[in-house]
Order: structure tokens, then sequence, then C-alpha cells
């Protein structure tokens, strides 16, 4: 039996990292394998990938260079890690995925919708998430959790770059309401916690 694909996604400081191991632990004491990994990176290439579009110099790269250098970034990720992953019966849970590329590029970056698409098309073909987690929480409660690091070429960006980032996730949520799952990440995180479990469980039963 194949693995299951579970990508968590959200801005900055909603928690992914923390929950990713979460959904990790649960998932190891039900029996399942798994396989904990991110974007931009996840393989070799990808976290050099990872390191130019977070810290070069912000005016070096274009949108476009960056929706690219993602992509290329991610056909590495999803052929030598993911889909091996899974064909093994492993379960990966990968901090941001596609979604991202949709969310900060397309929207953050005003590249639009499309031209996201086109490039998912190409390096995915058919290839989704079997759920996506999308932890979402307003800005004024990302920004009291902590300092956002200005030496990061994202977490540099003002108010309104991540408002329309924010807003991006929420139409894809709209979009794709069968495989996004929408959580709020302001409640407390046992909270949160209970109804990601609620969601695997789901996955699970489904599964089986």
């Amino acid at each position: 039996m194949s693995g299951q694909f579970i990508t968590i996604e959200g801005i900055e400081c909603v928690g992914k990292s923390t929950n990713a191991k979460f959904i990790e632990d649960a998932l190891n004491k039900k029996g399942y394998k798994t396989l904990v990994t991110r974007e931009p990176g996840g393989s070799g290439v990808g976290e050099k990938i990872r390191n130019i579009l977070l810290f070069e110099k912000k005016d070096t790269l274009s949108p476009m260079t960056e929706l690219l250098l993602l992509f290329a970034a991610r056909e590495k990720h999803i052929n030598e890690i993911i889909k091996p992953a899974l064909n093994n019966g492993t379960w990966v849970i990968c901090d941001r995925f596609t979604d991202a590329s949709f969310a900060y590029q397309g929207f953050g970056r005003k590249l639009g919708f499309e031209k996201v698409n086109q490039l998912k098309t190409l390096i995915q073909k058919d290839f989704e998430p079997d759920l996506t987690i999308l932890l979402d929480a307003p800005l004024e409660v990302i920004t009291s959790r902590r300092k956002l690091n200005p030496n990061d070429r994202f977490e540099s960006e003002d108010k309104k770059f991540f408002e329309r980032v924010r807003n991006g996730y929420l139409e894809l949520a709209k979009t794709f309401q069968e495989r996004v799952k929408v959580i709020d990440a302001s409640k407390d995180i046992k909270e949160v916690q209970n109804q990601i479990i609620l969601l695997i469980n789901d996955l699970v039963r489904n599964q089986s």
C-alpha cells in the first residue's frame, strides 16, 4: 500500500514545523512510516536553491526567477524524495508545497494564478497532496509571536505583501475545498492539534 502525502501550509509563525512533528508522532504511534520534509528544499539541490531564495539580496531575483527556482527545486523533490517514499509505503509530511507558490508568488508577488498553474501542470501533471492543512491566523497574531528575520527575503516583506499571501491561501482553500482544510492557528495549540488529529484520522480511515 502506498503512503499518503500531507502538506502543511500557512504564512510565517503559524506553527507549521511544530505541527509537522505532531503529525509525524501521531502517525508513528499508529504504526506508519513517515518522512518529514520541506519546501523550498527537501533535496540537496533544493536546499541550495532554498538558500538563494531566502537570503539572496532582495533586488537580485525577480518574482518570475523566484517561481522558476521554486519549481526547479520541486521537480527534484517530487521525483527523488517524495514519490519514492510514497511508493515505499511511507507517509510524507511536507512543510509547504505548491500552494505556497500560488500564495507567495501568484498572490504576494502578483504573478497571478495562471503562470503558477502552467508550471504546476508541467512539473507535477496530476500529482497532488492527499490532504493539505492550512494553518491560518490574522497578521496581528503572527507579528505578536516573534520578530521576523530582516535578512530573510520573505520575512522582511511588508504587511500588504503578507495580506495578499494570506488572502491567496484562503482563496485556494475555497477553490480546493476537498483537499485544503483550514484550521484557525490563533487558537490554543491543543485545540489546533485536536482539529489536526481529526483530519489525520479521517485520512487513515479513508485509506483502509
